[in-house]
């Protein structure tokens, strides 16, 4: 997502481009927090859902970005498929967060 902002206009540098590289580098913070957090599954599942808020920001943002024609669409839509995929891995884990976690002891 940063390689992809570098694009945007310059004026766009402290609202739109600010608010993608936010958003899309908190999914990788909130799945680290998560898996700090696999012992208990609730909380496991509550940073995961987090996560997956900021992924479905970052996607709000690209579109704006589509509607806005910053930026050829085939990098968008590659960027879609990504978060999509990553949305997708996200609702895998928040269904079985038991696959995750350590044994019990």
């Amino acid at each position: 997502m940063f390689r992809l902002t570098l694009q945007l206009p310059k004026d766009e540098r402290f609202s739109l481009t600010d608010q993608i590289r936010r958003s899309s580098g908190s999914v990788g913070g909130q799945i680290a927090e998560a898996w700090a957090k696999r012992r208990y599954p609730k909380h496991f599942v509550s940073k995961l859902t987090d996560a997956d808020g900021e992924q479905l920001e970052t996607i709000h943002w690209l579109n704006i970005i589509t509607d806005r024609r910053y930026i050829p669409s085939d990098q968008l839509e590659k960027a879609h498929d990504f978060c999509a995929q990553i949305g997708k891995m996200l609702g895998s884990m928040v269904r079985k967060p038991e696959a995750f976690a350590p044994p019990s002891r």
